[in-house]
């Protein structure tokens, strides 16, 4: 499955979202209580990804790999949007949420259920995920449980592989509280000096690049493997960190802080030198959650409290292991039973080499028609990054224009930019080096890229750069000729895998004309205009949905036939919202498909009786946005970056192109009714606020997988070009 997974493998992270009102003049009134909170809805994301750990029906190793997403998740929730919360409360900048409440109150609310949600994820690895891992031979045991040869190994392994980098922090007089980093976790030891008596306080860290599950013993095979937490065997080691001490107590504890990184690009010349101070003052953010183990005792709780500075809503009290999000490690174990079965990507029948063995000819292809592409059940690597890497050794192509918002370390994508940059084309990379948790290896990128003569920009002061574009110019027969990607999700090979994404390959000259105005304005000096085949934010995007929304709205009111659908991560937008509200009210059947947040209530008589709303949840993770109109049987359909919230339609650069072929409105048209099938496993979200998970039948069978489903049809689709 699955906004960042891998260690990309935090789910959805759409946290930066501020509330600013909107007022439609001559709108109808509305109800005030229209939305449902945006924070509580993420919440009850995070709850979806539990309960797909919960379920028995899925592959063990899987419900271990969405124990630790849900983990990471919550950890950069804290580290974003709870402390943002918490930063403009003390600042006194606190303004009303998206349903009109105090901050305060909702930090409250936020508490509480991630309070409940932390414990319940607890319960699912105690109770339901560790002994379905022992009966499949994959054991998690305490050094209680281990025997005198098993200890004597793991005595010699500490002492060759963990003590030597081991580094306990005494706390007295003149050794100060030490400086404990975000998300790492601790042992907090108490000691006692022997000759007099006197206990000390120290603190020793768990090396986060050692593995956090050690195997006991090497020797058994590894359908048959016992594992301790790296934790417990330090734990049971401190008499070699502190000899001559006695032990007292011990515990683990782990912090979360304030990482959100906060740039005034107004105030300084150079981005990235700012960038990077920024990054370093984040690593010492203020405390925003201290999770200790439940047996921790009183006075080193008080003395955790009193020198992080933290509140009792901020404790959680767990049993342990504390950060589950370590279960990635055990998640990458080689049992292929265990795991989902193995998927390899088709490639898109369009782009088919002629003959086996054999290099497509891409651009060939795209002159030929459109290409839709559907990832990950469609190869990335041969479509997108062939597309690119015969761009760049193509000597009649004469520049390449590229947006990078997310990349892998060893991107492949990046490599034919610098080829492309050495051979002597023109070559412009716009590097949005803000892309939250990414910004250091994007410096990284950049710089790269520099010193290899591509030419690198960092978009439009104030604006983050999110839109997926990319547009390369060949000289041909007739002169030249522009060929375009715009898609849905980051050009980066490894997330290309589990993210399920959209992108659009075309020869269309107008969306050329499009692509190479948008670039200009991105690394140039120039006002957004309207474009013939996009829809920009921030000056048009949202106003171009809102028209479109308005029309079908009429549509129905005047008795022609009418439909609403639209697939985002999350949808937050009051005025978007409001219109999907007046639509339905007309008549017009609005179905949303939504991954995380959704402020929008559907199923309430006189507001939204005529909207559904979905959530899929699985294997991949959904991060395609398709807004879909019936326009009165002459279908306007888009795909692209934006995401229904202020962020995305305010203060990002996004771009969403019209989809013109046939065949690609029927396979849209097919997904959406695959989505919002009955018959299709999902979540249905209720006015409530609700998610009520749909996976079985009445007579209790499994309802079909749509992911599962997908890869079979995608996979089946014939060398002849067959969509269907």
């Amino acid at each position: 499955m699955t906004d960042s997974a891998l260690d990309e493998d935090r789910t959805a992270s759409d946290f930066d979202d501020d509330f600013e009102p909107f007022d439609i003049e001559g709108a109808p009134e509305l109800p005030a209580e229209r939305y449902l909170d945006r924070e509580l809805s993420w919440l009850a994301f995070n709850q979806r990804v539990l309960e797909l750990a919960e379920d028995p029906l899925l592959p063990v190793l899987e419900r271990a790999n969405f124990l630790a997403i849900f983990a990471s998740n919550l950890d950069e929730f804290f580290m974003v949007r709870v402390a943002g919360l918490k930063r403009r409360i003390v600042t006194g900048l606190a303004v009303p949420t998206n349903v009109g409440r105090a901050p305060q109150d909702v930090l409250s609310d936020i508490s509480k259920k991630a309070h409940e949600l932390q414990e319940r994820h607890a319960a699912v690895y105690q109770e339901l995920v560790k002994p379905a891992l022992a009966e499949a031979g994959i054991r998690v045991v305490a050094w209680s449980d281990l025997g005198e040869r098993e200890t004597a190994h793991l005595r010699s392994y500490f002492s060759a592989q963990i003590f030597p980098v081991l580094m306990p922090l005494a706390v007295d007089p003149a050794h100060p509280f030490p400086y404990i980093s975000g998300l790492s976790l601790n042992l907090s030891v108490r000691v006692r000096n022997s000759r007099t008596g006197r206990q000390e306080f120290a603190r020793v860290k768990v090396p986060q690049m050692l593995p956090r599950f050690v195997r006991v013993d090497p020797d058994e095979s590894i359908e048959q493997a016992r594992y301790v937490t790296l934790e417990d065997l330090m734990a049971n080691h401190l008499g070699d960190l502190f000899p001559g001490m006695e032990i007292v107590e011990h515990h683990v504890f782990r912090i979360t802080r304030n990482e959100d990184v906060e740039i005034e690009e107004d105030e300084t010349e150079n981005l990235i030198k700012a960038l990077e101070k920024e990054l370093l003052r984040r690593r010492f953010g203020p405390p925003i959650r201290l999770e200790i183990t439940e047996d921790m005792d009183d006075v080193t709780l008080g003395l955790l409290v009193r020198e992080l500075d933290v509140t009792e809503q901020e404790v959680f009290r767990l049993p342990a292991p504390l950060d589950l999000g370590g279960l990635f490690d055990l998640a990458r174990l080689d049992r292929p039973e265990l795991h989902y079965p193995t998927h390899v990507p088709t490639t898109n029948a369009h782009l088919l080499p002629s003959e086996p063995n054999r290099q497509a000819d891409i651009f060939k292809a795209v002159s030929r028609q459109d290409v839709l592409l559907h990832h990950p059940y469609e190869s990335f690597a041969t479509s997108v990054q062939a597309f690119l890497e015969q761009a760049a050794a193509d000597p009649d192509v004469l520049a390449i224009k590229q947006t990078l918002y997310r990349t892998s370390g060893d991107s492949p994508i990046v490599e034919a930019l610098i080829d492309a940059a050495e051979s002597g084309k023109q070559v412009l990379a716009l590097v949005e080096i803000k892309a939250r948790f990414d910004e250091q290896a994007n410096i990284s990128w950049a710089r790269k890229l520099e010193k290899a003569g591509v030419h690198v920009v960092y978009g439009l002061v104030g604006l983050k750069t999110h839109c997926k574009l990319a547009l390369v110019i060949r000289q041909e027969k007739g002169g030249l000729r522009h060929y375009s990607h715009i898609g849905t999700g980051n050009y980066n090979p490894k997330t290309s895998r589990i993210y399920e994404d959209l992108g659009l390959l075309t020869a269309d000259d107008q969306v050329g004309k499009d692509l190479t105005r948008l670039f200009n304005e991105l690394s140039g000096y120039a006002i957004e205009k309207k474009f013939k085949r996009l829809l920009v934010a921030p000056l048009h995007l949202r106003k171009g949905l809102l028209k479109l929304i308005a029309a079908e709205t009429r549509n129905a009111e005047a008795g022609r036939p009418s439909g609403i659908r639209i697939k985002v991560n999350s949808i937050v937008d009051e005025a978007i919202i409001d219109a999907l509200y007046r639509a339905s009210n007309a008549g017009v059947p609005v179905d949303v498909w939504v991954r995380g947040i959704c402020s929008l209530r559907p199923g309430i008589p006189g507001l939204s009786e005529n909207i559904r709303v979905r959530s899929i949840l699985g294997r991949y993770l959904e991060h395609s946005r398709i807004f879909s109109f019936l326009n009165d049987g002459d279908p306007q359909v888009f795909i692209g970056s934006a995401d229904m919230m202020h962020r995305n339609l305010d203060r990002r650069v996004e771009a969403l192109v019209r989809l013109v072929d046939p065949e690609h409105l029927t396979e849209i048209a097919a997904l959406f009714d695959r989505a919002m099938d009955d018959r299709t496993s999902s979540w249905h979200l209720s006015g409530d606020g609700e998610w009520v998970r749909h996976s079985v039948d009445e007579a209790g069978h499994p309802l079909d997988d749509m992911q599962s489903k997908l890869m079979q049809q995608i996979g089946q689709r014939t060398r002849s070009g067959k969509r269907r």
